[in-house]
């Protein structure tokens, strides 16, 4: 595309008479020492891009963009991800919050079971510290979990551009994960993979070094140049803009770096060079994007496999728990037995809590692997 400016002035000078041009002219007749310049100009110029320099630059400079705006998606979806890893931490550490209380009511209950034994001479007072070290025991769990609960809610808050503390009550109420979606694609995992940021963002800086090649190749050849130009000058404001005060120019532009081919072809060198370059980080890219994806649907598959054993497990240590305190009761089983049943079963609801957020967030890792959506 051509360029064109417009321009215009309207001087008045007044000429020393010390001057050269002044002593000179002065001596002519008629000679004013004041003298008004009027001009009105319009200029248009065309380089030629008959070796595709401009061309070329432009694309490059597109690719370049597209890379940017690629970029800037990525980070909003690692943002989004961050935010649904913390969300979903807060939900897990909620969760073993809940249960750790449990446990110390279940405790708590569980030594009173102990004292009331002891009244009857059912039982003994080594049996009371057991039973009070396990209640201490249990809520000695609390703070940690509590600690990063609250490190995880200030993560989201920030994560959402809020201050700390700002969703906190909106956050306490319920703490249930969901259900982690279904991730199923109609797409190939291969085209998947190439609508991730960081793979965008690589091939279109691939495709800007490539340009750039052909734009420093194109200087080996010479650049062309057309130029016009058409406008009014006059020395009066009565005779500016008529037949008289015309003037026009016309021009062809010819450069070419004859004696600079050496430092051509180095820069084509170079551009070469940044080329080899960005097809390297483009392959590493997608090495990087199958191994996220791998990673990703494999820690899926087998933490959804780890929360059905658990569940199972879950359900067999309640049983077993219930059955040892009434053996216990019936002085069947000691409070060792009750106690150890109870801790097994704590560790088992904790895993499984546990487990259960882990396997929301690896779902996330799996959107974040794949682009952020599909």
């Amino acid at each position: 595309m051509p360029e064109g400016e417009l321009s215009g002035q309207a001087a008045r000078a007044r000429q020393s008479l010390q001057s050269p041009l002044g002593e000179i002219a002065s001596g002519f007749p008629g000679y004013q020492r004041t003298q008004n310049l009027f001009e009105l100009d319009a200029g248009a110029s065309w380089e030629l891009d008959l070796a595709g320099a401009l061309k070329r630059g432009a694309q490059a400079a597109d690719a370049e963009l597209q890379a940017a705006q690629a970029q800037q998606l990525g980070v909003r979806i690692s943002v989004a991800a961050e935010a649904a890893d913390a969300y979903f931490r807060i939900r897990g550490a909620q969760a073993r919050i809940a249960l750790a209380e449990h446990q110390v009511k279940a405790s708590a209950e569980l030594g009173e079971i102990v004292r009331l034994r002891l009244k009857d001479g059912l039982a003994s007072v080594a049996e009371i510290a057991q039973a009070d070290a396990r209640l201490a025991q249990s809520r000695a769990a609390l703070p940690p979990l509590r600690i990063e609960l609250e490190r995880q809610t200030n993560r989201l808050d920030v994560l959402m551009g809020a201050a700390p503390g700002t969703y906190a009550q909106r956050l306490s109420e319920g703490a249930d994960t969901g259900r982690v979606p279904a991730i199923a694609v109609s797409q190939s995992s291969v085209e998947l993979m190439r609508r991730r940021p960081d793979v965008i963002a690589a091939e279109r800086r691939l495709a800007a070094s490539n340009e750039r090649i052909g734009q420093a190749m194109a200087a080996w050849y010479p650049d062309l140049s057309l130029s016009a130009l058409l406008g009014f000058q006059s020395l009066g404001a009565a005779g500016f803009l008529t037949a008289d005060s015309l003037q026009a120019q016309g021009g062809l532009g010819l450069r070419w770096r004859l004696f600079d081919f050496g430092r051509i072809d180095a820069e084509i060198a170079r551009a070469e060079g940044a080329h080899a370059e960005a097809l390297a980080l483009y392959r590493k890219s997608m090495l990087t994007a199958v191994e996220d994806v791998a990673n990703a649907i494999m820690a899926l598959v087998q933490l959804e496999q780890q929360s059905r054993e658990l569940a199972a497990q879950v359900d067999a240590q309640q049983r077993a728990r219930g059955n040892a305190e009434q053996a216990y009761q019936g002085g069947v089983l000691s409070l060792a037995e009750v106690l150890t049943e109870d801790r097994l079963l704590l560790a088992a609801q904790d895993q499984m809590a546990q487990v259960h957020a882990d396997n929301a967030r690896a779902a996330v890792s799996v959107f974040r692997a794949l682009g952020g959506g599909w």
